[in-house]
């Protein structure tokens, strides 16, 4: 089995690695069918995978309906996290952000008739809505703590200061932002610091960078016209040439370890803090297994700094997101 982390003082107790659904419906191509999907998220189930996260905007709405159908069987061996913030009609068109505390009620109650749960295990705030003052939308979460409908608040891509105001309405277990080898942002932009003050955990995702630290995708790699990658500066052919120097990194430390390049970006963030939580995604089930691999790798303190320094010496080039995407991340 794989080994537990909890995430932050009043976070839940889940697996150290748990796994990101989103790519079952959305931005890395056509979705999967749904009966692919479902067992896609049982095979994770089955190998040891407690911690689960979703999004109403993924799809929109049927990734919720997916994780829901699947994991009904197993709710309580698992933790589910979802995801409000965006402004979404309901033929999925979208009108921006939108986390007035009436539209999160109104979303929660949606999310959890598609998970087919009483309760939201985690709720995140999927971006922060500058219309709307984080202390309201943390009260509103605390109301829908208050009712059982909801066990644990979170907030993805939020910064420092945000998540200090925010935490001092209402506890907030856990925090997701983008944190890898190749998106060090976390660590100098004092969301980790401010994360480890407070008790909260920390959950990385594209923790294998879109997938391009798995070794797997190469400078003249073609991606499926829906692929969110080919909007992405750091995919960008001539970016992503530089960058594969990084994964040259991962290759030679990785055989110095019987690691995979994907393990070794995986374990390095295990290695960084007892309290972090990477959600990797995939659609094929020997690369989940090939991730949940690195749940059992253990560094020295030497491998850690080998690591860094070997890594510290690559410049990345390219934005992490779209533009347009990263405007609404206040990481």
């Amino acid at each position: 089995m794989i080994k537990r982390r909890k995430l932050g003082k009043v976070g839940p107790e889940v697996s150290a690695l748990g796994y990101g659904c989103m790519g079952i419906s959305a931005n890395y191509g056509p979705a999967m069918e749904r009966s692919a999907g479902i067992a896609m998220i049982r095979a994770a189930v089955e190998r040891g995978v407690t911690f689960f996260d979703t999004a109403e905007a993924y799809g929109p709405f049927t990734n919720e309906e997916v994780v829901g159908a699947a994991l009904a069987p197993f709710r309580d061996e698992v933790v589910i996290a979802t995801k409000f913030g965006f402004g979404i009609n309901p033929d999925g068109t979208r009108y921006g952000l939108d986390s007035r505390p009436e539209h999160i009620r109104e979303v929660a109650e949606a999310s959890l008739r598609r998970l087919k749960v009483e309760a939201i295990d985690l709720l995140y705030q999927h971006r922060v809505d500058p219309k709307v003052p984080i202390e309201d939308v943390a009260g509103a979460v605390r109301d829908l703590i208050g009712q059982g409908k909801v066990k644990h608040f979170g907030l993805s891509e939020a910064g420092a200061a945000t998540i200090r105001r925010a935490h001092s309405v209402q506890a907030v277990a856990a925090v997701q932002s983008e944190y890898s080898l190749w998106t060090r942002d976390p660590e100098q932009n004092g969301v980790l610091a401010a994360c480890e003050a407070l008790g909260i955990g920390f959950v990385p995702f594209s923790p294998l960078g879109a997938g391009f630290l798995t070794g797997k995708i190469a400078a003249d790699t073609e991606f499926h016209s829906t692929d969110f990658r080919n909007l992405s500066p750091r995919f960008a052919p001539e970016a992503r040439g530089v960058n594969l120097a990084l994964v040259d990194v991962l290759n030679r430390l990785g055989a110095e370890q019987g690691a995979t390049p994907a393990q070794l970006a995986l374990a390095w963030l295990l290695a960084q803090k007892p309290w972090i939580v990477p959600i990797p995604g995939t659609c094929k089930v020997a690369r989940l297994e090939e991730n949940l691999g690195a749940a059992a790798i253990e560094f020295t303190a030497a491998d850690v700094r080998e690591i860094e320094e070997a890594a510290s010496n690559i410049v990345i080039q390219g934005a992490r997101l779209p533009e347009q995407v990263l405007r609404l991340s206040e990481c």
